[in-house]
């Protein structure tokens, strides 16, 4: 049973706009602390990995309750899991905003996790109602460009707010936005439910969080523990394990959370694949380069947004001309072409000397590979189930994006600390035993403190070895980038040809 929309055009477009209000706060809450780190960790302390989890806690939550989040909407209304989510997401913006301490600043972004997660999964899932056909892809490459206005202005928009009234003061931008998306969601979105729910499968949910959870635990702790450490033994094997109870619960149930039989079609498979590619090819920059800029090369932070605008600002106009050319070009084809550009710019990047305006062609032409596929992703993603589900595509793909972005950042950070560790020992700077924590300092930002640390080693030689592990990771990130195209683009194109010879879709079922 396919829902039919009941609202009239002007209220259809005040429900996106609500939706897209909504989901621009969700970039912005991300790239806001990563460019005001340096400020929050000299105000509230914390060690390396405490400041990890600035941006680390926001993004576990919003991975692990994602699909959780999704089900719920599905059962119990979107609206209803719409407007809680903001309104917990809200008080916990209010909480990190007058944290004394970086723990509890932690726990809030956890919570600003958890509460965008259930904005997100209502709003997306509610907004499948309204919209069908082609209608709906333009209306989710709406939604991809409120993403790109959060992530093109959110840097340069936090970094005149520091300056001008402290780290603090970028909460209130959050805020003011999701109060808006609430007002106005309450006055125009219509609730809704999947008429065939059976109530949340609790099974499938508790598992896969906790698996999720676990997985992304462990990654993080890793670099600073090691890899045999039992805690992060312990936490990898039980992710394991609740992934097997997670599949195993959800062939039993009647009504899963995650309809496993979705991954028998390619398309289904590829999307998965195109929700997971940008987080190496671009979404790891958005916390790495200001670091790099404002705590490594000593811009400034309105100097470090201006530059962070060259990367994202594509995002503002790209992904609905990609909505509009896949009416004449395979998605398959705009999304492989698209991130091998983003790869292009990747290695680039990696031989351009940390001169601004030197950085500025690199930067745009990673923004634009990664923008073509942007705006089709979401479309993509709940074209492949039934409308009653929407809920369930939007938690299944969003899952598979932020979690894939957790723990690429995750790999990523462990992977620059090995990459610079290397460099500070080669080049004398620290003993092998030294090195390693050292390292972990210095791809914070703090100069100053690595050097207090190593005080045998100079400002410009940890400078140095830090560009250069940089430098090679650019080279790792473009290699899988490169490799991810060549999968969705496959996984896509034979989806495709799939759909032309056999059944079709759900979802090409509808009228």
């Amino acid at each position: 049973m396919t829902l039919k929309t009941t609202t009239g055009p002007a209220e259809r477009w005040l429900v996106l706009l609500s939706v897209c209000l909504a989901a621009m706060t969700m970039p912005l809450t991300f790239t806001g602390p990563a460019v005001a780190l340096s400020r929050i960790a000299a105000d509230l302390g914390g060690s390396p990995i405490a400041l990890n989890w600035v941006t680390n806690a926001f993004m576990l939550t919003f991975a692990a309750s994602l699909m959780a989040a999704g089900a719920l909407a599905d059962n119990h209304g979107r609206k209803r899991i719409f407007l809680v989510g903001l309104a917990l997401y809200i008080i916990a913006s209010l909480g990190a905003m007058l944290a004394s301490d970086i723990t509890r600043f932690d726990v809030f972004r956890a919570a600003q996790g958890l509460g965008s997660a259930l904005a997100f999964a209502g709003g997306a899932s509610a907004l499948a109602q309204e919209f069908e056909g082609p209608s709906r892809l333009r209306a989710f490459s709406f939604l991809g460009t409120s993403f790109g206005i959060g992530l093109a202005f959110g840097p340069i928009a936090s970094g005149l707010l520091i300056a001008a009234f402290g780290w603090r003061s970028i909460f209130v931008l959050v805020m003011a936005l999701a109060a808006a998306s609430a007002t106005l969601g309450l006055r125009t979105i219509r609730e809704s439910r999947d008429p065939d729910a059976t109530g949340l499968d609790w099974a499938g949910a508790t598992t896969f969080t906790f698996a999720l959870a676990s997985l992304t635990y462990g990654v993080l702790q890793a670099p600073q523990s090691g890899w045999t450490d039992p805690l992060v033994a312990t936490l990898l094997g039980v992710a394991v394990l609740c992934f097997v109870l997670f599949v195993v619960a959800e062939r039993r149930v009647r009504r899963p959370m995650l309809d496993l039989t979705l991954f028998r079609f390619p398309r289904f498979v590829g999307v998965q694949f195109l929700a997971a590619a940008p987080a190496y090819g671009f979404v790891v920059l958005l916390v790495l380069l200001p670091i790099r800029f404002i705590g490594i090369e000593g811009m400034s932070e309105i100097k470090a947004g201006q530059l962070m605008i060259c990367l994202s600002g594509p995002l503002l106009f790209l992904p609905l001309l990609a909505g509009q050319l896949a009416r004449w070009i395979a998605p398959a084809t705009i999304c492989g072409v698209g991130l091998l550009v983003a790869a292009a710019g990747l290695v680039w990047l990696s031989l351009t000397p940390p001169v601004e305006v030197a950085l500025v062609a690199p930067l745009i032409l990673i923004g634009v590979g990664i923008a073509l596929p942007w705006g089709l992703m979401d479309g993509l993603a709940v074209s492949v189930v039934p409308t009653e589900r929407a809920g369930m595509a939007v938690g299944i793909f969003n899952t598979t994006r932020v979690a894939c972005e957790g723990v690429a950042l995750a790999i990523v950070m462990a992977t620059l600390s090995g990459f610079t560790a290397a460099q500070l020992a080669a080049r004398g700077a620290a003993p092998s035993s030294d090195a390693a924590a050292a390292a972990q300092l210095l791809v914070t930002g703090n100069v100053g403190g690595t050097a207090h640390h190593l005080p045998a080693a100079g400002a410009a030689v940890l400078v140095e070895a830090y560009e250069t592990a940089f430098d090679r990771l650019l080279i790792v990130l473009a290699a899988i980038t490169i490799v991810t195209a060549l999968v969705v683009f496959l996984g896509l194109r034979r989806g495709s040809a799939a759909e032309h010879q056999t059944a079709p879709l759900p979802a090409c079922q509808e009228g």
